[in-house]
């Protein structure tokens, strides 16, 4: 059986309840996370539905937990991806519960973490610089980033950086920025070509070769909110991250604690 929790929310002067079911998970957390990325051989449309025949061949990762790993509470809403790839592109693909679907930030490169988020990182030769991060919204606004080395390293994060031909989407399961409603949560699909990821990959091939493996991890910002007088209000400081692989310490730039993806054919 899987276990339930409740979230209690404020709307106007009454209390609403809210329960959620969610499968279990093994406390043991084997670190770093390890995912076998399936091959697929026919092209395939990035519209934000994983209902599509192609995502049913691709396991799910394990649900996310929180960056500090098990130290930390189990998230309030489940959180998993999925990923694949052929000779063009490098896919994934994630699902994010979420009962009250909210985003603010439609410019592209605005902060989008500002808002509830999910985000991409990716080290190709694990060399812990040279690396990318692109975080997306519920709006679909993306903020695409190059690390050259980690901020405790001294950085920089160069802003102006672009993922040139990265195809992106978001499918909404239920209504967005409505207070009044209970959604069900929404999905990311993203396709990222390999001639760019080759930029910044150094020695990795691009495509990969069978058996290469590459140090990515996700991870999810979650704010907390109060609804009160039919407006979503963030909570200042309640900031939540969820990670696929935990890195031990509130920091997600340090690519040696993230997870590893193999390629496979």
């Amino acid at each position: 059986m899987g276990y339930s929790y409740r979230i209690l929310t404020l709307r106007g002067s009454t209390l609403i309840s809210n329960d959620f079911l969610i499968d279990p998970v093994d406390t043991a957390t084997e670190l770093p996370r390890r995912y076998l990325c399936p091959f697929v051989s026919e092209p395939f449309v990035i519209d934000g539905d994983l209902t599509k025949a192609v995502w049913q061949s691709a396991p799910w990762t394990e649900p996310f937990l929180d960056i500090e790993g098990d130290v930390r509470p189990r998230p309030r809403f489940r959180t998993r991806a999925k990923m694949a790839w052929d000779e063009t592109n490098f896919y994934i693909a994630a699902y994010l519960e979420e009962p009250h679907l909210s985003a603010t930030l439609t410019n592209h490169d605005d902060i989008v973490f500002h808002d509830n988020d999910f985000e991409i990182f990716i080290d190709p030769d694990d060399d812990t610089e040279m690396y990318y991060e692109i975080e997306v919204n519920a709006f679909g606004t993306i903020f695409d980033l190059l690390l050259e080395k980690t901020y405790r390293n001294g950085g920089p994060a160069r802003h102006e950086w672009l993922l040139p031909g990265m195809q992106h989407a978001v499918r909404l399961d239920g209504t967005i920025n409505d207070p009044s409603d209970t959604d069900k949560g929404w999905s990311v699909e993203f396709a990222l070509p390999w001639k760019s990821l080759a930029e910044k990959a150094g020695k990795m091939s691009c495509p990969p070769q069978n058996g290469d493996a590459w140090r990515v991890n996700f991870s999810r910002v979650q704010w907390r909110y109060r609804i009160e007088d039919g407006q979503y209000h963030k909570e200042p400081g309640a900031e939540d991250n969820w990670v696929w692989s935990p890195q031990g310490i509130i920091d997600m730039h340090l690519p040696d604690r993230w997870g590893y993806v193999e390629f496979r054919r």
